[in-house]
């Protein structure tokens, strides 16, 4: 019977790790980038205690 190769299953699994993080990462800055978008496209808008929608 083969003896399992344990230092090959332990960097497949860190390469799997370092690959979700690096989405991960790309997601949140895609994310960011199209916050900015959005927020420099709208006007802001400062409510004041005045104006309440009931």
């Amino acid at each position: 019977m083969a003896k399992p190769n344990y230092a090959f299953a332990k960097r497949q699994r860190d390469i799997a790790k370092k690959k979700k993080k690096e989405d991960k990462k790309q997601l949140k800055k895609e994310a960011q980038q199209l916050d900015q978008q959005q927020t420099t496209d709208e006007p802001v808008q400062i409510q004041t205690g005045e104006d309440h929608p009931e």
